[in-house]
């Protein structure tokens, strides 16, 4: 039984090794842009009918501590500016974080209206796990992170 086992796991060592590791860069790019292009086009939507976004961020949506203006101001630049960011994935754990703030504070600001959309509070959370994981997750290849570790901060082994 012991060397049943210990094959299964070596065979799934290879596995780890050849193929899931290897996806594990795309398999973040998609998860990247997927995220990116969902707040990217948030943001745009809100400078594209500024008036109206100033409207819905002083009767709707109630921001805690901020100034509806100031909200509707950090609220559109951060989707925007943080979209583009974590889409090229430069700080892409900074850019994540502040993207998960943003979605956070956006479900605690109309969770009254998101309760009446049970499809609009699950993509919330689904954008919420995602951004989770990629704030908790390394560094990988195929972000500009990765590109200037390797050029900055290269290993012991390439000094």
């Amino acid at each position: 039984m012991k060397s049943i086992l210990l094959a299964i796991h070596a065979a799934w060592k290879r596995i780890e090794r050849h193929v899931l590791d290897r996806l594990a860069p795309v398999v973040d790019l998609a998860a990247r842009l997927y995220l990116a292009r969902v707040f990217f086009l948030s943001g745009w939507n809100k400078i594209q009918d500024w008036d109206s976004t100033l409207y819905l961020f002083r009767e709707e949506y109630h921001v805690p501590l901020l100034p509806p203006d100031v909200a509707a101001v950090m609220g559109a630049g951060g989707e925007l500016g943080l979209s583009v960011m974590l889409a090229v994935g430069l700080w892409t754990r900074f850019s994540a974080s502040g993207l998960l703030v943003l979605n956070l504070v956006a479900v605690y600001s109309y969770y009254d209206s998101l309760m009446d959309s049970p499809v609009a509070l699950q993509d919330h959370l689904e954008w919420g796990i995602l951004l989770s994981l990629l704030v908790v997750g390394k560094v990988r290849q195929l972000t500009v992170d990765h590109l200037l570790i390797q050029r900055y901060l290269p290993s012991p082994m390439q000094a």
